[in-house]
Protein backbone atom coordinates (compact mmCIF):
# COMPACT_ATOMS: atom_id res chain seq x y z
CA UNK A 1 0.00 0.00 0.00
CA UNK A 2 1.78 3.49 -0.83
CA UNK A 3 1.11 6.05 1.72
CA UNK A 4 -1.48 7.15 2.62
CA UNK A 5 -2.11 10.75 0.90
CA UNK A 6 -4.85 13.38 1.16
CA UNK A 7 -6.48 12.36 -1.74
CA UNK A 8 -6.32 8.48 -1.06
CA UNK A 9 -9.13 8.74 1.32
CA UNK A 10 -11.05 11.01 -0.75
CA UNK A 11 -11.24 9.45 -3.62
CA UNK A 12 -10.83 5.90 -2.71
CA UNK A 13 -14.03 3.55 -3.87
CA UNK A 14 -15.86 7.12 -4.12
CA UNK A 15 -18.24 5.18 -6.34
CA UNK A 16 -18.85 2.17 -4.64
CA UNK A 17 -18.66 3.00 -1.48
CA UNK A 18 -21.67 5.78 -1.34
CA UNK A 19 -23.72 3.61 -4.07
CA UNK A 20 -23.29 0.62 -2.02
CA UNK A 21 -26.22 1.68 0.34
CA UNK A 22 -28.38 2.39 -2.75
CA UNK A 23 -30.56 -0.76 -3.93
CA UNK A 24 -28.08 -2.65 -5.90
CA UNK A 25 -28.09 -6.34 -6.35
CA UNK A 26 -24.71 -6.56 -7.81
CA UNK A 27 -22.06 -6.71 -5.44
CA UNK A 28 -19.08 -3.98 -5.42
CA UNK A 29 -15.04 -4.60 -6.50
CA UNK A 30 -13.02 -4.94 -3.29
CA UNK A 31 -10.16 -2.29 -3.62
CA UNK A 32 -7.19 -3.10 -5.09
CA UNK A 33 -3.83 -2.94 -2.47
CA UNK A 34 -0.44 -2.37 -2.80
CA UNK A 35 1.47 -5.91 -2.83
CA UNK A 36 4.24 -4.63 -1.74
CA UNK A 37 2.95 -4.05 1.94
CA UNK A 38 4.22 -6.46 3.98
CA UNK A 39 1.31 -8.56 5.25
CA UNK A 40 0.82 -9.23 8.93
CA UNK A 41 0.73 -12.41 10.09
CA UNK A 42 -2.61 -14.29 11.03
CA UNK A 43 -4.14 -17.35 11.66
CA UNK A 44 -4.63 -18.05 8.32
CA UNK A 45 -0.49 -18.70 7.79
CA UNK A 46 -1.54 -21.44 5.41
CA UNK A 47 -4.05 -20.14 3.35
CA UNK A 48 -3.29 -16.73 1.57
CA UNK A 49 -5.92 -14.49 2.10
CA UNK A 50 -8.67 -14.39 -0.75
CA UNK A 51 -8.17 -12.14 -4.04
CA UNK A 52 -8.73 -8.70 -3.32
CA UNK A 53 -9.56 -7.72 -7.12
CA UNK A 54 -12.63 -9.93 -7.47
CA UNK A 55 -16.39 -9.41 -7.01
CA UNK A 56 -18.08 -11.19 -3.87
CA UNK A 57 -20.70 -12.47 -3.38
CA UNK A 58 -22.74 -14.60 -0.51
CA UNK A 59 -22.22 -17.69 -2.40
CA UNK A 60 -18.30 -17.08 -2.43
CA UNK A 61 -18.61 -18.37 1.31
CA UNK A 62 -19.10 -21.14 3.78
CA UNK A 63 -20.98 -19.60 6.59
CA UNK A 64 -20.22 -20.54 10.55
CA UNK A 65 -21.76 -20.07 13.57
CA UNK A 66 -22.39 -16.58 14.82
CA UNK A 67 -19.85 -14.69 16.61
CA UNK A 68 -21.50 -11.62 17.78
CA UNK A 69 -24.95 -9.41 17.45
CA UNK A 70 -24.42 -5.66 16.89
CA UNK A 71 -27.25 -2.63 16.69
CA UNK A 72 -27.10 -3.00 13.11
CA UNK A 73 -26.33 -6.29 12.22
CA UNK A 74 -24.49 -9.82 12.99
CA UNK A 75 -21.09 -10.97 12.55
CA UNK A 76 -20.00 -14.97 11.20
CA UNK A 77 -17.50 -17.35 11.32
CA UNK A 78 -17.25 -18.08 7.38
CA UNK A 79 -14.31 -19.83 5.15
CA UNK A 80 -14.10 -18.31 1.48
CA UNK A 81 -14.23 -21.10 -0.48
CA UNK A 82 -11.57 -21.18 -2.88
CA UNK A 83 -9.05 -20.19 -0.80
CA UNK A 84 -10.21 -21.75 2.32
CA UNK A 85 -9.61 -18.36 4.14
CA UNK A 86 -10.97 -17.96 7.58
CA UNK A 87 -12.78 -14.90 8.30
CA UNK A 88 -15.46 -13.09 9.90
CA UNK A 89 -18.25 -11.65 7.66
CA UNK A 90 -20.33 -8.84 9.44
CA UNK A 91 -23.41 -8.61 7.70
CA UNK A 92 -25.18 -4.95 7.80
CA UNK A 93 -28.98 -4.14 7.03
CA UNK A 94 -28.99 -1.10 4.74
CA UNK A 95 -32.60 -0.61 6.72
CA UNK A 96 -30.95 -0.15 10.14
CA UNK A 97 -27.91 2.06 9.11
CA UNK A 98 -30.37 4.28 7.46
CA UNK A 99 -33.04 4.63 10.14
CA UNK A 100 -29.96 5.23 12.52
CA UNK A 101 -28.58 7.72 9.49
CA UNK A 102 -24.83 6.25 10.30
CA UNK A 103 -24.22 5.43 6.67
CA UNK A 104 -21.44 7.98 6.42
CA UNK A 105 -20.33 6.33 9.75
CA UNK A 106 -20.10 2.88 7.41
CA UNK A 107 -18.49 4.93 4.54
CA UNK A 108 -15.80 6.24 6.50
CA UNK A 109 -15.20 3.07 8.14
CA UNK A 110 -14.63 0.95 4.95
CA UNK A 111 -12.87 4.17 3.54
CA UNK A 112 -10.01 4.01 6.26
CA UNK A 113 -9.84 0.80 7.45
CA UNK A 114 -9.75 -1.06 4.75
CA UNK A 115 -6.00 0.71 3.62
CA UNK A 116 -4.65 0.04 7.42
CA UNK A 117 -2.38 -2.89 7.30
CA UNK A 118 -0.25 -3.32 10.95
CA UNK A 119 -0.47 -5.99 13.29
CA UNK A 120 -2.23 -4.76 16.03
CA UNK A 121 -5.36 -3.72 13.50
CA UNK A 122 -8.20 -5.42 12.64
CA UNK A 123 -7.95 -6.05 8.51
CA UNK A 124 -10.84 -5.40 6.72
CA UNK A 125 -10.08 -7.18 3.30
CA UNK A 126 -13.12 -6.31 1.36
CA UNK A 127 -16.60 -5.55 1.42
CA UNK A 128 -20.13 -6.31 -0.46
CA UNK A 129 -23.91 -6.16 -0.82
CA UNK A 130 -26.94 -6.39 -2.00
CA UNK A 131 -30.35 -5.03 -2.04
CA UNK A 132 -30.81 -5.04 1.79
CA UNK A 133 -27.71 -5.47 3.34
CA UNK A 134 -23.99 -4.74 3.22
CA UNK A 135 -21.34 -7.38 4.14
CA UNK A 136 -18.13 -6.95 5.56
CA UNK A 137 -15.21 -9.24 5.09
CA UNK A 138 -12.87 -8.52 8.18
CA UNK A 139 -10.21 -10.72 9.96
CA UNK A 140 -11.03 -13.11 12.06
CA UNK A 141 -9.96 -12.56 15.96
CA UNK A 142 -10.40 -16.07 17.91
CA UNK A 143 -10.21 -14.87 21.08
CA UNK A 144 -12.75 -12.18 21.13
CA UNK A 145 -13.74 -9.24 22.41
CA UNK A 146 -10.52 -7.85 24.97
CA UNK A 147 -13.60 -6.37 27.51
CA UNK A 148 -14.71 -9.79 27.85
CA UNK A 149 -11.54 -11.39 29.24
CA UNK A 150 -11.81 -7.79 31.48
CA UNK A 151 -14.55 -8.44 32.74
CA UNK A 152 -14.05 -11.80 33.56
CA UNK A 153 -10.76 -10.94 34.74
CA UNK A 154 -12.01 -7.76 36.88
CA UNK A 155 -8.51 -6.35 35.97
CA UNK A 156 -5.41 -7.16 34.65
CA UNK A 157 -1.90 -7.91 36.06
CA UNK A 158 1.14 -5.43 35.40
CA UNK A 159 2.47 -7.72 32.07
CA UNK A 160 -0.55 -8.08 30.74
CA UNK A 161 -1.80 -4.69 31.05
CA UNK A 162 2.22 -3.15 29.68
CA UNK A 163 1.38 -5.26 26.64
CA UNK A 164 -1.72 -4.52 26.04
CA UNK A 165 -1.03 -0.71 25.87
CA UNK A 166 2.43 -1.10 24.05
CA UNK A 167 0.93 -2.55 21.61
CA UNK A 168 -2.14 -0.47 21.09
CA UNK A 169 0.36 2.28 21.09
CA UNK A 170 2.16 0.59 18.20
CA UNK A 171 -1.15 0.36 16.13
CA UNK A 172 -2.16 4.38 16.98
CA UNK A 173 1.19 5.11 16.48
CA UNK A 174 0.67 3.76 12.57
CA UNK A 175 -2.61 5.09 12.24
CA UNK A 176 -1.27 8.64 13.24
CA UNK A 177 0.98 7.86 10.94
CA UNK A 178 -1.18 8.12 8.15
CA UNK A 179 -3.63 10.89 9.37
CA UNK A 180 -5.99 8.91 11.04
CA UNK A 181 -7.62 9.38 14.45
CA UNK A 182 -9.45 6.69 16.05
CA UNK A 183 -11.53 8.65 18.47
CA UNK A 184 -13.76 5.56 20.64
CA UNK A 185 -11.11 3.78 21.81
CA UNK A 186 -12.26 1.18 24.48
CA UNK A 187 -11.99 -1.89 25.57
CA UNK A 188 -15.24 -3.03 23.44
CA UNK A 189 -13.86 -2.17 20.48
CA UNK A 190 -10.56 -4.18 21.04
CA UNK A 191 -9.99 -7.69 19.99
CA UNK A 192 -8.02 -10.77 20.61
CA UNK A 193 -5.83 -12.46 17.91
CA UNK A 194 -4.97 -16.10 17.88
CA UNK A 195 -2.14 -15.81 20.55
CA UNK A 196 -3.68 -13.10 22.43
CA UNK A 197 -2.59 -10.26 20.57
CA UNK A 198 -4.43 -7.05 20.74
CA UNK A 199 -6.05 -5.36 17.73
CA UNK A 200 -8.30 -2.65 16.98
CA UNK A 201 -11.71 -2.68 15.54
CA UNK A 202 -14.29 -1.02 14.59
CA UNK A 203 -13.59 2.41 12.85
CA UNK A 204 -16.73 4.22 12.74
CA UNK A 205 -15.80 6.93 14.78
CA UNK A 206 -12.16 7.22 13.28
CA UNK A 207 -11.66 10.08 10.61
CA UNK A 208 -9.10 10.81 8.36
CA UNK A 209 -8.01 14.86 9.34
CA UNK A 210 -5.27 15.79 6.75
CA UNK A 211 -5.47 19.10 8.89
CA UNK A 212 -5.78 17.16 12.22
CA UNK A 213 -8.33 18.76 13.88
CA UNK A 214 -11.74 18.07 14.58
CA UNK A 215 -14.96 19.36 16.78
CA UNK A 216 -17.42 16.79 16.22
CA UNK A 217 -18.38 14.98 19.67
CA UNK A 218 -17.62 11.30 19.82
CA UNK A 219 -16.56 8.61 21.77
CA UNK A 220 -17.76 6.78 24.65
CA UNK A 221 -18.11 9.47 27.48
CA UNK A 222 -15.88 7.29 30.05
CA UNK A 223 -12.91 7.85 27.45
CA UNK A 224 -13.15 11.04 26.39
CA UNK A 225 -10.56 13.83 27.09
CA UNK A 226 -11.68 17.44 28.37
CA UNK A 227 -11.14 19.14 24.71
CA UNK A 228 -13.66 16.90 23.38
CA UNK A 229 -16.09 16.95 26.42
CA UNK A 230 -15.86 20.99 26.35
CA UNK A 231 -16.60 20.89 22.17
CA UNK A 232 -13.18 22.58 21.22
CA UNK A 233 -11.25 21.60 18.37
CA UNK A 234 -9.09 18.42 19.19
CA UNK A 235 -6.72 16.69 17.15
CA UNK A 236 -4.84 12.94 17.25
CA UNK A 237 -3.68 13.51 21.14
CA UNK A 238 -7.47 12.43 21.91
CA UNK A 239 -6.13 9.11 21.27
CA UNK A 240 -3.36 9.70 24.01
CA UNK A 241 -5.56 10.69 26.54
CA UNK A 242 -7.83 7.15 25.94
CA UNK A 243 -4.50 5.45 26.13
CA UNK A 244 -4.35 6.79 29.70
CA UNK A 245 -7.41 5.96 30.53
CA UNK A 246 -7.61 2.62 28.88
CA UNK A 247 -4.13 1.44 31.00
CA UNK A 248 -5.95 2.75 34.29
CA UNK A 249 -9.01 0.85 33.14
CA UNK A 250 -6.64 -2.69 32.88
CA UNK A 251 -5.00 -1.95 36.19
CA UNK A 252 -8.24 -1.25 38.15
CA UNK A 253 -10.83 -3.21 36.43
CA UNK A 254 -13.06 -0.06 35.41
CA UNK A 255 -12.19 3.42 34.03
CA UNK A 256 -10.74 6.21 35.96
CA UNK A 257 -13.44 8.92 35.39
CA UNK A 258 -16.70 6.31 36.05
CA UNK A 259 -19.34 7.61 38.19
CA UNK A 260 -23.22 7.30 38.59
CA UNK A 261 -24.00 10.49 36.45
CA UNK A 262 -22.67 12.07 33.18
CA UNK A 263 -22.88 15.38 34.36
CA UNK A 264 -20.33 13.93 37.13
CA UNK A 265 -18.03 12.14 35.15
CA UNK A 266 -18.04 15.10 32.77
CA UNK A 267 -17.15 17.18 36.10
CA UNK A 268 -14.38 14.96 36.94
CA UNK A 269 -12.63 14.87 33.41
CA UNK A 270 -12.83 18.39 32.78
CA UNK A 271 -10.73 18.57 35.80
CA UNK A 272 -8.60 15.77 35.38
CA UNK A 273 -9.67 14.31 39.11
CA UNK A 274 -8.82 10.87 39.37
CA UNK A 275 -7.34 8.78 42.26
CA UNK A 276 -5.51 5.41 42.10
CA UNK A 277 -5.80 2.51 44.62
CA UNK A 278 -2.92 1.35 46.30
CA UNK A 279 -2.07 -1.73 44.45
CA UNK A 280 -1.47 0.72 41.51
CA UNK A 281 2.70 0.65 40.83
CA UNK A 282 4.69 3.66 40.36
CA UNK A 283 5.60 2.87 36.97
CA UNK A 284 2.12 2.56 35.81
CA UNK A 285 0.98 5.72 37.82
CA UNK A 286 3.83 7.50 36.23
CA UNK A 287 2.84 6.62 32.70
CA UNK A 288 -0.79 7.33 33.66
CA UNK A 289 -0.48 10.60 35.09
CA UNK A 290 1.45 11.33 31.59
CA UNK A 291 -1.20 10.81 29.80
CA UNK A 292 -3.97 11.78 31.26
CA UNK A 293 -3.33 15.29 30.83
CA UNK A 294 -5.81 18.28 30.70
CA UNK A 295 -3.85 20.30 27.57
CA UNK A 296 -3.39 17.70 24.67
CA UNK A 297 0.45 18.88 24.73
CA UNK A 298 1.24 17.67 27.93
CA UNK A 299 0.35 14.19 27.02
CA UNK A 300 2.80 11.91 26.65
CA UNK A 301 3.71 11.04 22.82
CA UNK A 302 3.25 7.25 21.85
CA UNK A 303 6.61 6.82 20.43
CA UNK A 304 7.62 7.51 24.68
CA UNK A 305 4.87 5.46 25.58
CA UNK A 306 7.01 2.60 24.14
CA UNK A 307 9.81 3.64 25.92
CA UNK A 308 8.67 4.35 29.20
CA UNK A 309 10.57 2.18 31.95
CA UNK A 310 7.16 0.05 32.59
CA UNK A 311 6.10 -0.65 29.02
CA UNK A 312 10.15 -1.75 28.75
CA UNK A 313 9.41 -3.62 32.06
CA UNK A 314 6.63 -5.39 31.81
CA UNK A 315 5.35 -5.70 27.87
CA UNK A 316 6.05 -8.65 26.02
CA UNK A 317 7.44 -6.70 23.08
CA UNK A 318 10.15 -6.12 25.33
CA UNK A 319 10.93 -9.21 27.01
CA UNK A 320 10.10 -13.03 26.93
CA UNK A 321 7.43 -13.33 29.19
CA UNK A 322 4.45 -14.72 27.57
CA UNK A 323 1.07 -13.09 28.24
CA UNK A 324 -1.61 -15.91 28.32
CA UNK A 325 -5.66 -15.01 27.78
CA UNK A 326 -7.33 -18.69 28.77
CA UNK A 327 -7.69 -21.23 26.09
CA UNK A 328 -7.04 -20.47 22.50
CA UNK A 329 -9.77 -21.42 20.45
CA UNK A 330 -9.29 -23.30 17.50
CA UNK A 331 -9.82 -21.73 13.85
CA UNK A 332 -10.08 -25.40 11.80
CA UNK A 333 -12.36 -26.16 9.80
CA UNK A 334 -14.85 -27.71 12.54
CA UNK A 335 -14.82 -24.36 13.77
CA UNK A 336 -17.31 -23.29 11.56
CA UNK A 337 -20.52 -25.55 12.64
CA UNK A 338 -23.12 -23.89 13.74
CA UNK A 339 -23.43 -26.13 16.76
Amino acid sequence: MNALKDNNFQNSSKGTVKTMLQKSDKPSSLEKENQDQKEPKNQNKENPPPPIDKCWSLSDFDIGKPLGKGKFGSVYLAREKQSHFIVALKVLFKSQLMKAAVEHQLRREIEIQSHLKHPHILRLYGYFYDAKRVFLILEYAPQGELYKHLTKSERFNEAKSATYISQLASALEYCHSKKVIHRDIKPENLLLGMKGELKISDFGWSVHAPSSRRTTLCGTLDYLPPEMIEGKVHDEKVDLWSVGVLCYEFLVGKPPFETESHDHTYQLISSVKYSFPDYVSSGARDLISQLLRKKPSDRLPLADVLKHPWIQQHSSMFNKQKVSVNQTPTTSVSSLSSS
